[in-house]
């Protein structure tokens, strides 16, 4: 019997796949469960257009993805933290505060756990990061850790 898979079935196939098991299996086990519908005319055309409005919302995320990472790259996004006379900071500067930064400073949301450091930034100056936006899509840019001045 022909169905179409609707969840990943082990050693069967994957979800949107359309196979040939027994009979026996397809109503007694995978029908029952939902893990398959019949393969007829209407299940595949809707499986299809399922499949082709999830490439497409992919690749829009992709797109936006892409045009944010270069509308990032190359950036300076200053952070001002509490620093000794040394340029030593008081505490660290984390991905938590670059994201902080970067919404204030740009109005560009960033999660903090896309952000990637080197670790965590503790004297003053100018240091690379990165953010990672998408697959195979960063945005590389500059942090400046600048002193909040003593007033």
């Amino acid at each position: 019997m022909k169905l179409l898979l609707k969840s990943d079935v082990k050693g069967t196939g994957k979800a949107g796949d359309i196979v040939n098991v027994s009979d026996g299996y397809a109503r007694n086990f995978l029908i029952p469960k939902g893990l398959a519908v019949p393969a007829d005319a209407n299940n595949i055309n809707a499986a299809n257009i399922k499949k082709g409005a999830e490439q497409h919302r992919k690749n829009v995320q992709r797109d936006n993805a892409k045009a944010l990472a270069d509308s990032m790259s190359g950036l300076t996004v200053k952070v001002y933290a509490k620093a000794g006379d040394n340029g030593k900071l008081f505490g660290s500067i984390g991905a938590a505060e670059i994201a902080a930064a970067l919404a204030e400073q740009y109005d560009i949301e960033v999660d903090k756990k896309k952000i990637r450091i080197e670790e965590p930034i503790k004297n003053l100056g100018i240091v690379n990061a990165q953010a990672h936006m998408y697959e195979r899509t960063d945005a590389k840019f500059k942090v400046e850790v600048l002193p909040i001045e003593k007033k």
